[in-house]
């Protein structure tokens, strides 16, 4: 196997110092295939190395520091297990124990008494006294005594590359030559010269010497600045780009006219007038439905905030238009609660609305697929049962995705191919507000409308923080409400992993409650995901028909269910939600003209994040500020696959701290592309090179919704 040229397409294992056992390492561990990759895996950290501390001044809360002076004694010492290796440091005001546990033998050869070294580690107390365990050693000779006056950088490892030699330490060594011997050749620039000189930044190289091997603090917040604008830049680059494309390559069909479908039921059926916002936004929409481009547009709003009626409205413009319609939900709950207020919605206007879910079977089943595919049913409700092959659409003009989030990718796919000759026009909405840089990358290429406006004389619901000590006076109020003739939730965690665990939680909830408001005074329902639909349905609609005033819930109730007389909602074991789904859960809530009241359970013990996101929940209602918290405490999505969860795979930039940066660089990205579309110019083709080696894997599945 011949090496390539370039020092960065270079398998790790050529790199001196790593060979194949260590390579083999690597590449397991932290997926570094390449010196380039290695290169590209920078420091989470940085150790402070321009300073140094005196014995004198160190105590237990000292934390990490360091120290130079002589090594004056080491010793070994006890047996066994208990073996230790024991050194005397002094600086010119005192003298510090060091120890190691590991190693003793080894160390013992190793370290040089009189030697002058400089110390680092983090202090502890033993006996009264501060030590330093397994500190780590530099001597000092003409050669290094640079090392002790930098910011040392801290790389992700594992036990594993620990015990290879391939520790923060260690990485340092293997990358200096690296680093120090880029060129041009190796790495060239990838951003225009007008660009790194409007923004002051330094060269790509000086970047990542900057890096990874920082002088002071202000070059390394320059390298940073550069690196993590070019991480953000290149993403919407290739995002615009993709959008640019889909506007320019995928036809849809034209929406051309506004019929009596629309017209009848904007005239006769709407039940309530629309906000500004929901004008604006349906608007933005009937524009897109006209422009003979496939639609692609993300319709984001909060909990109430109307998404349902846009979706019928433009639903009502395609049937004008000759084509049919369909939503997907993915809960068979949702997907009915669907069904029936849009049945409701459109009743005495001659559509045929139907819905299908995998409980729909036989020949109920032939005989709803014989007239969709005939065309004589106009809109199809349902869950993901709509994406299956024997479903054919006469002719699909508009899919509707609602909480797209549960869906995986590949499946909104497979219903986009559901439309003939042209894909059909997809609104995707969500209940959960997205913060604007969130947006702005895991929506690059949609456009996106926004809904930010509840309808007028919703009262906000109040939300407490209750612990288990208040549970009689939770109960207390619970009944005061029931006998105001309200309902009330109890919902209660279900995690996959541990789901046995989470039904007993939920059984003996049930039962306590039980206890405390017994028949026949009160009725309770109780729903979980393992029940069967039908049973699960029967316990739905005898909470709507108010025949029970408390339902026992899992989270299965979190979207979809629209109870107006409940006023109350309890949620269990707080801190095992997330942000997003507690806003959620309220959002079952407040649907009604009377107050609302959220009350969240926990216990004592509650980690920082749990206390943060509790907090934020009884500040604020507003589902943008919680969006926003959310992304701080979890981090978003990996945008660049199907993956949609977990932490999003760029290198620096982080999407929760660094949005002044991404605005800045999609602005950018946006005059380049307006101004050169093809990046044909000269002065952009560093840009293209750049795109077409690196960014090429990123395939713009949101365009798919």
């Amino acid at each position: 196997m011949t090496r390539p040229d370039n020092i960065l397409d270079r398998p790790i294992e050529y790199l001196k110092g790593v060979g194949p056992m260590r390579g083999d390492m690597l590449k397991k561990e932290l997926s570094i295939f390449t010196v380039g990759d290695m290169l590209h895996a920078y420091p989470f950290r940085y150790v402070d190395k321009t300073k140094f501390h005196r014995v004198r001044d160190l105590n237990e809360d000292s934390g990490e520091v360091q120290l130079r002076g002589i090594l004056r004694r080491v010793n070994v010492m006890g047996e066994g297990r208990k073996k230790r290796l024991v050194g005397r440091f002094r600086d010119d005001t005192g003298v510090l124990e060091l120890v190691w546990f590991k190693g003793v033998h080894y160390l013992e050869k190793q370290l040089i008494v009189g030697g002058e070294y400089v110390v680092y580690g983090r202090v502890s107390a033993f006996n009264s006294k501060v030590n330093i365990a397994h500190p780590e050693m530099e001597l000092v000779t003409p050669e290094n005594t640079q090392l002790a006056e930098t910011f040392a950088p801290v790389y992700s490892s594992t036990e594993k590359l620990n015990t290879k030699g391939l520790d923060s330490k260690n990485r340092r060594k293997l990358l200096r030559p690296v680093v120090d011997q880029l060129t041009l050749a190796d790495l060239p620039e990838n951003l225009p010269q007008y660009l790194v000189e409007k923004f002051r930044f330094p060269t790509r190289i000086e970047a990542l010497r900057g890096i990874h091997f920082p002088k002071d603090a202000r070059q390394l917040e320059k390298a940073k600045n550069r690196l993590k604008f070019e991480e953000l830049f290149f993403l919407q680059l290739r995002l615009l780009q993709l959008k640019n494309r889909r506007k320019g390559a995928i036809r849809g069909h034209v929406f051309a006219k506004i019929g009596d479908y629309f017209n009848d039921f904007f005239s006769q059926k709407l039940p309530f007038e629309l906000t500004g916002a929901q004008k604006r936004v349906v608007k933005e929409i009937r524009r897109d439905l006209g422009s003979g481009v496939q639609m692609n547009r993300l319709l984001q709003g909060d909990v109430g905030s109307g998404k349902t009626i846009v979706g019928l409205m433009n639903m009502l413009i395609a049937l004008d238009n000759g084509f049919q319609a369909c939503l997907m939900a993915p809960t068979e709950i949702l997907a009915r609660q669907h069904f029936q207020s849009i049945s409701e919605y459109v009743e005495g206007l001659d559509i045929e609305v139907d819905f299908l879910s995998g409980s729909v079977k036989g020949k109920k089943r032939r005989e709803l697929l014989e007239r969709l595919e005939a065309g004589e049913i106009h809109i199809l409700i349902g869950t993901h049962a709509l994406i299956e092959d024997p479903v054919v659409f006469h002719n699909l003009g508009l899919a509707i995705i609602d909480e797209q989030h549960r869906f995986g990718v590949k499946q909104r796919a497979r219903l986009w191919k559901k439309g003939k000759p042209y894909p059909p026009h997809v609104l995707v909405m969500t209940a959960t507000p997205i913060p604007r840089t969130l947006a702005m990358t895991l929506y690059g290429d949609l456009d996106v409308s926004v809904i930010d406006e509840l309808p007028p004389g919703r009262k906000q619901v109040k939300t407490v923080h209750k612990t288990e000590n208040h549970r009689i006076q939770v109960f207390e109020f619970m009944r005061a409400e029931i006998k105001k003739g309200r309902q009330v939730y109890v919902v209660y965690p279900l995690i996959e992993e541990s789901e046995k665990l989470d039904l007993k939680n939920l059984e003996e909830g049930y039962e306590a409650i039980s206890r405390d408001f017994p028949q026949p005074e009160y009725q309770i329902s109780i729903v979980h995901g393992r029940m069967k639909p039908a049973d699960k349905e029967f316990e739905m609609q005898r909470f709507i028909k108010q025949q029970t005033q408390i339902m026992v819930a899992t989270t299965v109730i979190e979207v979809g269910v629209n109870v107006p007389n409940a006023s109350v909602m309890v949620i269990e074991n707080t801190e095992r939600f997330g942000l997003s789904q507690l806003h959620q859960l309220r959002g079952r809530v407040g649907r009604g003209a009377e107050q609302s009241f959220c009350i969240l359970m926990s216990s004592f013990k509650l980690s920082a994040d749990s206390k943060e996101r509790i907090q934020t929940m009884c500040r604020t209602n507003d589902g943008f500020e919680i969006a926003e918290a959310d992304l701080r405490l979890r981090g978003p999505g990996n945008i660049e696959g199907t993956q949609q969860s977990g932490i999003m795979s760029l290198r620096l930039a982080d999407l929760a701290k660094d949005n002044q940066i991404l605005v800045t660089a999609r602005e950018v990205a946006m005059r380049i592309l307006e101004n050169d579309p093809q990046l044909e110019k000269e002065v952009h083709q560093s840009l293209k090179a750049y795109l077409a080696k690196y960014m090429k894997g990123i395939k713009g599945w949101s365009r798919i919704s």
